[in-house]
């Protein structure tokens, strides 16, 4: 599964509150989905592999438009951005020169990307089930579907109306968590925001 992938569940509002906050975490995440239209904020990840050595922490800032625009750029140990513009998804790696594109509809699909980002019916993708409450949120797990992928289940924990922290686990054993930060809704942004021009001597890669 490609660290892309993994970052596209995490575009989402933090939140703050208790596990006493009246709605489950399924239906936190319905009205999210249905109220949310737009955000930025910060991102912290880390990800442990299958056999539990833990891989430097990244962190950067999101943003997103819903149905399907979104930036998600890693600022530190090192520079990474990922785009869409509701048509075209670029992945571009300045320490390689290269940008790697492909369209939004296949490089979504039924990917964490998909329960956050996408405006339509969650249950057609993706089975979603109550989880115990930890570390004072509310918890679901939203497993896919289909067996392509690229994951087993996304845990998301919600406090107040908000999820707050994503813990993933991909088809390769490999746990990602997430948190987030400093989140500003009801964003009004302008096209050019969702738009990137890659430098002209970039080795660009088209994926179908």
């Amino acid at each position: 599964m490609k660290w892309w992938q993994k970052w596209s569940a995490a575009l989402v509002l933090l939140g703050v509150g208790t596990v006493g906050y009246a709605q489950t975490a399924t239906e936190q995440l319905r009205d999210f989905v249905k109220q949310v239209q737009s955000a930025t904020g910060s991102f912290s990840q880390s990800t442990l592999d299958a056999q539990g050595n833990q891989r430097p922490a990244q962190t950067g800032e999101f943003a997103f438009e819903r149905p399907g625009k979104f930036k998600w750029q890693v600022l530190k140990p090192y520079e990474q951005l990922v785009l869409s513009d509701g048509k075209q998804l670029y992945q571009y790696d300045p320490d390689l020169n290269q940008l790697t594109k492909r369209s939004v509809d296949q490089a979504i699909g039924t990917s964490p990307a998909a329960i956050l980002f996408g405006s339509g019916d969650l249950d057609q993708s993706f089975d979603l089930a109550a989880r115990p409450d930890k570390d004072g949120l509310k918890w679901l797990r939203a497993s896919p579907k289909g067996s392509d992928a690229g994951f087993d289940y996304v845990d998301i924990g919600f406090a107040a109306g908000s999820p707050v922290r994503l813990v993933l686990l991909d088809a390769f054993g490999q746990q990602t968590v997430i948190q987030l930060s400093g989140i500003k809704t009801g964003i009004s942004f302008r096209a050019e925001d969702f738009r990137f021009t890659p430098p002209a001597d970039v080795d660009v890669v088209t994926l179908p």
